[in-house]
């Protein structure tokens, strides 16, 4: 595995697989790795002839008094679980390298930003769509791995691609998820024991929830405002717990089928994000 630090190394290394024909992947990640980036691994190179995996914490994603300077770094289990997973290339720039001084430029995907978690963390969308959209440019893969867990993510990536006619298929994994339910992520590192045993509440939910919207027996906000209560009776702060049509993350009515439900909660000082997508008859 190669590990490069600059756009323009990255670049050299890329035109010379495109000049024999190869095709790329590309993971974009903030590092902190654990299974389920590795899941996106596996299927980049399911799909590519080369993988490149990007670690890059990106400032502009954090609002004031987020985490970004606690934000988990373990750059050296990370660089060795890539070397073991088949990764080809290791893209870690500094932030001046994605940034230069004075930049004037941002990507918005009006809309879907504002929804759910835009709401919470107003400008959040902003950052993730103008780092996704320079790394895209940067690598210019063929295609690009991103998992569900953020679902709403990966409907403003598509969406951003989509508007902008970007030549990159947008591929996406399953989450991958504890014998418990929880779903990995990179700030479950942030709960204690206890919070660790409470956390898989908010899964639970999210299928209660499922269950009883196809029961079809109860009005969609009673089950949005039932499922709130269960968190909260088990010490989650709930931003947001919605039933929404997975094309658009507008609020569902009966008359919609294909559904995903949306929730964020936080359980103690961490925010945990999770969603569950099914069809109703």
């Amino acid at each position: 595995m190669q590990e490069i630090n600059t756009i323009d190394d990255l670049r050299r290394i890329v035109k010379s697989w495109r000049l024999t024909g190869e095709h790329i992947a590309f993971v974009p990640t903030m590092g902190n790795l654990h299974v389920g980036h590795l899941k996106l691994v596996e299927e980049a190179r399911k799909l590519a002839d080369r993988v490149v995996v990007s670690i890059f914490v990106n400032p502009t994603q954090f609002g004031a008094g987020e985490d970004f300077e606690a934000y988990p770094r373990t750059e050296q289990e990370d660089r060795a679980k890539l070397g073991a997973n088949g990764v080809d290339l290791l893209f870690m720039p500094a932030v001046s390298e994605i940034y230069g001084h004075d930049v004037k430029t941002t990507v918005s995907v009006k809309k879907l930003s504002a929804l759910h978690c835009g709401i919470a963390r107003p400008g959040h969308f902003d950052g993730v769509a103008t780092v996704v959209c320079k790394l895209f440019n940067i690598v210019q893969p063929d295609l690009a791995v991103f998992g569900q867990k953020d679902f709403q993510q990966l409907a403003i990536i598509r969406t951003m691609v989509h508007d902008l006619n970007i030549p990159i298929e947008i591929k996406s994994v399953a989450t991958v998820r504890e014998a418990s339910g929880l779903a990995l992520s990179s700030r479950n590192g942030y709960l204690n024991p206890q919070q660790l045993q409470i956390a898989p509440t908010l899964y639970q939910t999210l299928c209660h929830a499922r269950d009883e919207v196809v029961r079809g027996k109860k009005p969609y906000q009673l089950i949005e405002k039932d499922a709130a209560n269960t968190l909260w009776s088990y010490g989650f702060q709930t931003d947001y717990f919605s039933i929404c049509r997975s094309n658009d993350l507008l609020v569902a009515s009966k008359d919609d089928h294909n559904l995903v439900i949306l929730a964020a909660a936080r359980l103690g000082k961490t925010r945990l994000i999770d969603n569950i997508q099914f069809q109703t008859n």
